[in-house]
């Protein structure tokens, strides 16, 4: 019965560490985007927020970061992170920490390869993608 017992119980946890993780939906993304971005990027994300007009170069429109048809997920995640600015005009954008805590998600930047994402990067990385417009 303790054999039994143990094996249900590992059985569990088993289940538990192999349970399906949810992507983020582009509306999680969006309600960071309204707390971090909005400001410089404003509301549409078009790069016509309240503080756009303090910056030389002024905020990207994120609308349009599509390139040749495809979203480029890790230059994006890697901006946002802070990873990589180099080419950045400015380098005005900053780092935000905070989306870079709690648990993760495969994400597939590109490569196909899932990599561990943070849930909050990742959330903001959906809302930017369906945002995208036709130049």
């Amino acid at each position: 019965m303790i054999i039994r017992t143990l094996l249900f119980a590992l059985g569990g946890v088993a289940l538990w560490a192999c349970a399906p993780v949810s992507m983020p939906e582009p509306s999680e993304g969006e309600r960071l985007f309204s707390e971090n971005c909005v400001q410089c990027h404003g509301t549409s994300g078009k790069g016509n927020g309240p503080w756009a007009g303090s910056f030389n170069p002024p905020p990207a429109d994120l609308t349009q970061l599509t390139e040749g048809g495809v979203f480029p997920r890790a230059r994006v995640l890697s901006i946002i992170d802070g990873y990589d600015r180099t080419d950045l005009p400015g380098h005005q954008m900053p780092e935000f920490g905070l989306l870079l805590i709690g648990d993760t998600v495969p994400v597939d930047v590109g490569d196909g390869v899932l990599t561990p994402t943070p849930r909050p990067l990742a959330a903001l990385l959906e809302y930017l993608e369906s945002i995208q417009q036709q130049p």
